[in-house]
């Protein structure tokens, strides 16, 4: 619920409370009266409403017991007086809850505000070209109100080598984002030089095997697009990357695993052919392992023709939508990051230019 949708209801339920307790005081026999009832309305109001909004519910409050004390003529028995301090008492506790709650929630505001731009700092913004490859990326956390998560993606961009990076770190929430920014960070620092990616793979997992404890780790696919008509590829404990031709004919590209970062990874890589047109689509888990709701995974193939017709933004946009319609309540478990590379060899031209590389549902 929205906050002005919340704030509305709020005010409905408070007025719509006290009418129907006055209606209930006109009905009800004299020496049945519903007076402390009343303070309910500034509780209610309290919730959700401003301050001054919970001060007017809380002086209405008191309105209306004055009124009912003067229609039922019980202003000369004690009861009536208690009945009005327990009002009067009631509405300036509401008045103080709503102000305690309006500060915490300044402070709280205050608060997400800075850890949004650190999660945004941590996510490397993707160029939309790195030599002969357009990079397209799209992120979701599964976090609710978090903009990263566990999930990364990075490049590399030094002399002739392009090299790209999307992994997956074991965990969620902040400590899966820290994890993530050492993964990155380790991953730019052997990618630049490094000469093979069984090389920076061994070196990233160097640099994060103190940080890890026995239970971490992280998975990731490494691509290297330095060279015309072909790509190397290494995984570490990664699901395998879709090569989708030109045609719309796609599979998914047979990878060794390998061991995780952080377990001892650097295995050997593979190289495969890489014509112009081509598009690789590299994904975490979350596309990989998103289920309906009969348990039944998304099947990955049948991707295929949107990610070859249509332009890169579309495409990714597209997959998000199929994601979100086949995952059940349309709400993901897991965090998601998926990176569309295309061979563009003697067809892009300009320089790299910067694009997001987040989607929000």
């Amino acid at each position: 619920m929205t906050n002005t949708r919340a704030v509305r209801l709020g005010a409905f339920i408070a007025v719509a409370w006290l009418l129907l307790l006055s209606v209930v005081d006109v009905l009800v026999p004299p020496d049945i009266s519903p007076d402390p009832l009343f303070a309910l309305a500034a509780l209610v109001a309290a919730a959700v409403l401003s301050p001054r909004a919970t001060a007017g519910f809380a002086a209405a409050a008191v309105v209306l017991v004055v009124l009912s004390g003067l229609y039922n003529e019980a202003w000369d028995t004690a009861q009536q007086w208690v009945r009005l301090l327990d009002v009067v008492l009631v509405g300036a506790a509401a008045v103080v809850i709503a102000e305690v709650r309006v500060r915490r929630e300044r402070r709280f505001g205050h608060v997400a505000t800075i850890a949004e731009v650190a999660q945004r700092a941590v996510l490397p913004t993707l160029p939309a070209a790195a030599a002969d490859v357009r990079v397209t990326a799209r992120y979701q956390s599964a976090v609710e109100d978090a903009v990263v998560g566990g999930d990364l993606y990075d490049c590399s961009l030094a002399g002739a080598r392009v090299r790209f990076l999307v992994g997956d770190v074991r965990g969620k929430g902040l400590a899966a984002v820290e994890q993530a920014a050492r993964v990155i960070r380790a991953f730019r620092q052997a990618a630049a030089t490094a000469t093979s990616l069984p090389d920076v793979a061994s070196d990233v997992d160097a640099y994060l095997t103190p940080f890890m404890g026995d239970e971490d780790f992280a998975t990731a696919l490494m691509v290297d697009a330095s060279h015309r008509g072909r790509v190397d590829l290494l995984s570490c404990g990664h699901p395998p990357p879709m090569l989708i031709r030109p045609d719309g004919t796609a599979e998914l590209l047979t990878v060794p695993p390998g061991l995780p970062l952080g377990l001892g990874a650097g295995d050997e890589s593979v190289t495969l052919s890489w014509e112009a047109g081509d598009r690789l689509l590299l994904y975490t888990d979350g596309l990989s392992e998103a289920r309906d709701e009969q348990g039944r995974f998304l099947p990955l193939l049948e991707l295929a023709p949107t990610l070859a017709a249509a332009q890169p933004d579309v495409a990714l946009d597209g997959v998000l939508e199929r994601v979100r319609r086949h995952i059940a309540g349309g709400r993901l478990s897991d965090d998601l990051a998926i990176v569309l590379l295309e061979n563009t060899a003697g067809r892009l031209t300009g320089g790299a230019t910067h694009a997001s590389g987040e989607t929000e549902w």
